[in-house]
């Protein structure tokens, strides 16, 4: 039977997952068809062409098939190798490769040829470079901006051990939106988040707001499904704007192989929309939830002006 939530939104019952090691059905709200678009394959050829990653294909995201039909890829910058072991994520993790010193002139170079107005810059986490990559960052932000004037850049970091220097020197190269995942609720974290802190990375968004010399939007995304209880989660919410964050992601947890995390509960979509819901009436100013959410999924819907004009 249906249930009714707090706010008297009907939800159809959480569905179950099996232990860990194998994956099960999902539900009818997760099963998508593969779109069939022409632009898919020129998308793949320019990135192939310029050699880049990209978090579509090294987190295996599901969304891969409808965002490069539709010309636009999230670009993983430093490489595809990460430092971390996060249990939710299919990204490798491996001795990482030496920065490639042309990659930045190559990530502009693809989002001119794309024709992107809202470009997201993602990377591994580098806890073997000294500044965790920021510079990387930094160059990469300022060769986008070069050859496209005008675009709103958006950059999904990794914590930089909350380092002021290096989140400092990323935002000197003046993002227009800088977002850093909580991934999960506070009693989560460990066993989700590899090295990751909950505090600190909300110590990581909250620096970024104080320590921005120019107008920007700050962000973060929550995986659902994971075991986070109703509570929890509205707790990470307002743990995330009293760090002052201003955009909130809210996406279905989904297993990435059978070495990964089990999926605990698929959330349904009614359940996602009372979220948004109460997330709006804290203040957020622009929330995107769903099944099928990620961090930059459809980032070019973002309805707030750029560049902010209340800072």
């Amino acid at each position: 039977m249906p249930e009714s939530s707090s706010t008297g939104t009907v939800t159809a019952p959480p569905v179950k997952s099996p232990a860990q090691g194998t994956y099960q059905r999902k539900p009818e709200w997760l099963r998508l068809k593969l779109p069939t678009s022409p632009v898919f394959a020129k998308t793949r050829n320019l990135l192939d062409g310029l050699k880049l990653h990209t978090v579509c294909e090294e987190a295996r995201c599901p969304n891969q098939w409808e965002c490069w039909g539709r010309g636009t890829a999230t670009f993983m910058i430093a490489g595809d190798r990460c430092t971390r072991a996060c249990r939710f994520c299919a990204v490798d993790t491996a001795k990482p490769l030496p920065l490639e010193a042309d990659e930045p002139e190559r990530v502009a170079e693809a989002t001119r040829r794309l024709g992107l107005r809202h470009v997201v810059i993602t990377a591994v986490a580098r806890d073997d470079i000294r500044d965790g990559g920021a510079d990387h960052f930094h160059r990469t932000i300022q060769k986008v901006r070069e050859l496209s004037p005008g675009i709103a850049i958006e950059i999904l970091v990794p914590d930089f051990n909350s380092r002021n220097d290096a989140i400092a020197h990323v935002l000197e190269a003046r993002p227009d939106i800088f977002n850093h995942n909580l991934e999960t609720v506070r009693r989560l974290t460990p066993s989700v988040r590899s090295r990751a802190m909950y505090d600190r990375s909300l110590e990581v968004l909250r620096k970024a707001r104080e320590m921005a010399p120019s107008p920007l939007y700050t962000k973060s995304g929550i995986m659902l499904g994971l075991g986070e209880t109703r509570d929890e989660l509205i707790q990470a919410m307002r743990d995330l704007r009293e760090s002052r964050c201003d955009i909130l992601t809210l996406g279905q947890y989904l297993q990435p192989s059978v070495k990964h995390l089990a999926v605990h509960e698929f959330i349904p979509p009614s359940q996602f929309e009372e979220y948004a819901d109460l997330a709006r009436g804290m203040g957020f100013l622009h929330v995107a939830s769903g099944p099928m959410v990620r961090s930059s999924y459809h980032a070019d819907d973002f309805d707030l002006p750029i560049p902010r004009p209340d800072w």
